[in-house]
């Protein structure tokens, strides 16, 4: 679980990345997760774009990414989820204590 100091953190350097993962109508099925988990293992902090004509609500399919990925959900802005996993092989955000 990260304190506040830390989400503050994550939130500024998420202002920076423009690219975007997007999800459209449908659950976000294995092969997308499988492009997530990848992402997040290289870029440790990523943002998952919701469009318009998807039904589900971005707070709980945040929550649902973030629990089948093993990642921090760092926020939700609009139809945007940010979400942060340390990477295991080449850490490269280091977080305040």
């Amino acid at each position: 679980m990260l304190k506040g100091k830390q989400l503050s953190y994550l939130r500024g350097l998420a202002n920076t990345i423009d690219h975007r993962y997007l999800l459209g109508k449908q659950e976000p099925d294995d092969s997308f997760l499988d492009q997530l988990d990848k992402a997040l293992e290289a870029n440790e902090l990523i943002k998952v774009g919701i469009l318009q004509n998807s039904e589900s609500k971005p707070k709980e399919l945040g929550e649902e990414i973030s629990a089948k990925l093993g990642a921090e959900l760092v926020q939700i802005i609009g139809r945007v989820i940010v979400l942060y996993r340390p990477s295991k092989k080449h850490r490269k955000i280091v977080l305040p204590s």
